[in-house]
This record gives structure tokens, C-alpha cells and sequence, in this order.
């Protein structure tokens, strides 16, 4: 009898014993601000014309797809022994303003996947994941201390991580002496062409003890879809990069919309930064060209071909006055939308920013941005300001100023 008992005890308690071994946590941001533009359009007039409206407008938005946006997750381990051990992570973004998920109601818009790490020989991981650009250059800009209002216009590198990548295997290495390397594959899905739909990005970081750096390179294939397209209400055949309006509604992203045919995507980035004291200075740059215009000839509503190219240059002072206060401030410069090297928009964008630590998990904030835009958007329109993730201005300027709180668990 007592063997017995002692039998269904070891049995009992052998559960616990191998979840003893594993972890998960809850973790998240709740921010939420209030935002005061100058100027936002309420509808947009066909090609030639003038969008309408130009009122000011606040709003109470947090935003759901930046580094600082609010979002809940799990995130898990599990030791395997030898150092190996099980990971995963369930991120979802959602507004704080009314409670709606993020990433077009996608449950886990943010972040799921599942992998595998070993020491020295880094992590391999599957599901909807970052890619190479947010996972190096990300880090260092500007925008990724400072919020959604000081992103490149539309967020065309997904430097801010604005798109996720869905069925995605990717490698991480571990550090070594400060550098660090990574490769992520997409996998198309497409019956009868491989191809189709796939997505791979590659890219490196150094930081050592007063510089940093970091280099990226990523390609979509059919960008409408496989970059564009991966959130739960994107669509299979209309344009997933924005819209040009209606009489009854403003324009979504004109600054790249008009360029949703292209049959491939490819954007390198570069970025650095120095410390010297409690400053950091930093310099970045990206590339993107929308190759192939036309290809997808139900998207190509301006009978587009060849190539749009997208050049933005950055540089940003960061300083830290005191262990609770930072400030910051970063000038933009983008010349986008040269199709077949002519043509396209200009985008001069200056940014202030500054972060007042009430705890290690409470923040207050406050952020600035002023957008002047020239020249000829994706639409062939007369490119107007649009800053952020704000509605696009009905002229060639716009300001939007916001403040809030941040808290992190």
C-alpha cells in the first residue's frame, strides 16, 4: 500500500516538476495622447484637383503599430537542458482610445511565433515576425525613442514596423563582441509558384561603447500582398498600400498608394549613432524602389511602369538632461516617388520630442512635427503634407503637436 501511494505521488508531482523549468510572463504598454493637427483633409478631389476640408482637428489616438504603441503579450520559456531552450511570443496591439484590436483586428497583429535557442549558436524562430530592418536599424532612428509622428512618410521602409511578416522562419544570432546578424524567408504560399508572395530580408548591427551601427536589406514580392496585405482585414485583389480618396473620403498614404501594381519591393537601410557624454548624435538613410510597375495592371489606375525610387536622409541629436528627462529633435529628408528617375514628391519633416520619467515604468511625453511636401505624389496630384499616421494635410504643410503618458508592465 505504501508503494502504492508513493507511486501516484511521483506520478502527481512529475508535472510540476517539468513546468518548473518553464516561464511565462505578461508584459505590455498602455499609452494614450492627445493629438492637435493644423490641418486634415476630409475628402479628395480626382486627379488635378484640390483636396477639400483643411480644418483643425484633436484627437485622443495611442496608435497600435509603433515601438511605443500600446500592446499586450505572453511571452514563455522553456529550459530543455544544455542551455537549449523553447520560445515563444503572442503580442497584440490595441487602441486605448475605445479598446479595438490593432494590425486590422488581427488577434495577434503584433507578434506570434514560436523557436528555438542554444547559446553561441543564436535563434530560430516561426510565425508572424519583425524583420531584419526593425530588428537592426529600427533601434537607432530617431522615431524609435520619440513615436509614430516622426516616421518616413507612409512608413515606406517599415522602419517604424508598421507591417508584419506572416509565415515567416528566421535566425538570430547571438552577440559576439558587439556584432549581431539575422536572415528572415517568407514563405509565398502560392500553389504552382514558389515565388510569389515571398519575402526575405538580411541585416546586421555592431554596438560597441560609444558607436553603433547597422545595415539592412529586404524584398517583397507582390508588396500589395506579402508586406502590405498580412493583417487580418487586408485585401486579396484591391490596393493594400492606402487609397486616393473619394469626394467623401480623405486620401490614404498618396505618397505611395499609387504604386500598389509594383511586382517587387526592395528597401536597404543604414544607420548609425555616437555617444559623446549624454548626447547621442545619429544619421540614417534607406533607399526603396517599387520595381515593375504594373505588373499587377488592376491596381494601375495611372498606367505606371519601370521603377519608383524612394531616398530619405535623417539626422538626430538625443540627449538625456537628467536621469528623468530627455529631449530630443531630427530633421527628415525625402525624395520620393521618382519614377524612371523623374518626378515624385519632396518631404522636409522637423521633429522635437521629449520624455519625463515619473517611475521606471511611467513616462510623460510630449512629441512635434512640422511636414512641408513639393513636387508630384504617387496619384500624379500635387503632393500635400502627412505626417505620421495622420490624415494627409489639404496643402503642402502640416504641424501636429502631441502629449500623454506612457506606463510599461
Amino acid at each position: 500500500m505504501k508503494k502504492t501511494l508513493l507511486a501516484l505521488t511521483t506520478i502527481a508531482l512529475s508535472p510540476a516538476a517539468a513546468y518548473a523549468q518553464s516561464s511565462v510572463t505578461l508584459y505590455g504598454i498602455v499609452t494614450g495622447n492627445v493629438t492637435y493637427t493644423n490641418n486634415v483633409q476630409t475628402a479628395a478631389t480626382p486627379t488635378g484637383g484640390k483636396p477639400t476640408g483643411g480644418g483643425q482637428v484633436a484627437q485622443f489616438d495611442s496608435g497600435t503599430s509603433g515601438p511605443s504603441s500600446s500592446r499586450w503579450g505572453l511571452k514563455g520559456t522553456e529550459d530543455l537542458g544544455g542551455g537549449v531552450k523553447t520560445l515563444f511570443v503572442l503580442e497584440s496591439g490595441f487602441s486605448v482610445s475605445n479598446g479595438t484590436l490593432g494590425q486590422g483586428g488581427t488577434l495577434f497583429g503584433r507578434q506570434a511565433w514560436i523557436g528555438l535557442t542554444a547559446p553561441n549558436y543564436g535563434t530560430a524562430s516561426l510565425g508572424r515576425q519583425s524583420d531584419a530592418a526593425v530588428d537592426y536599424v529600427s533601434p537607432l532612428l530617431y522615431a524609435w525613442y520619440f513615436g509614430n509622428l516622426a516616421i518616413h512618410p507612409a512608413d515606406y521602409d517599415n522602419l517604424n514596423f508598421t507591417h508584419r511578416i506572416n509565415n515567416a522562419i528566421k535566425y538570430s544570432s547571438d552577440s559576439f563582441g558587439g556584432f549581431r546578424f539575422g536572415a528572415l524567408y517568407s514563405l509565398g504560399g502560392i500553389a504552382g509558384n514558389f515565388t510569389q508572395n515571398q519575402y526575405w530580408s538580411t541585416g546586421f548591427s555592431y554596438t560597441g561603447p560609444s558607436v553603433a551601427l547597422a545595415a539592412s536589406i529586404i524584398n517583397a514580392r507582390n508588396p500589395n500582398n506579402s508586406l502590405y496585405g498580412t493583417n487580418a482585414n487586408a485585401s486579396a485583389t484591391g490596393n493594400n498600400l492606402g487609397s486616393a480618396g473619394s469626394a467623401t473620403t480623405p486620401a490614404s498614404n498618396p505618397s505611395i498608394s499609387g504604386f500598389a501594381s509594383a511586382r517587387s519591393q526592395q528597401t536597404v537601410a543604414v544607420a548609425s549613432t555616437w555617444t559623446i557624454g549624454s548626447a547621442i548624435l545619429g544619421l540614417a538613410w534607406s533607399n526603396t524602389q517599387y520595381r515593375d510597375l504594373g505588373a499587377t495592371a488592376s491596381l494601375n489606375a495611372q498606367n505606371y511602369h519601370g521603377t519608383a525610387s524612394f531616398n530619405t536622409v535623417g539626422a538626430s541629436v538625443r540627449y538625456q538632461v537628467t536621469p528623468f528627462l530627455r529631449v530630443g529633435t531630427s530633421f527628415d529628408y525625402t525624395n520620393g516617388g521618382n519614377l524612371n528617375g523623374s518626378g515624385g514628391a519632396r518631404y522636409e519633416q522637423w521633429n522635437l520630442g521629449a520624455g519625463y520619467s515619473l517611475s521606471k515604468a511611467t513616462e510623460l511625453y510630449a512629441t512635434a512635427a512640422y511636414q512641408h511636401a513639393s513636387g508630384v505624389d504617387s496619384w500624379g496630384r500635387q503632393a500635400v503634407a502627412d505626417i505620421g499616421y495622420l490624415s494627409p494635410s489639404t496643402t503642402s504643410k502640416q504641424l501636429a503637436v502631441s502629449a500623454g503618458i506612457k506606463h510599461l508592465f
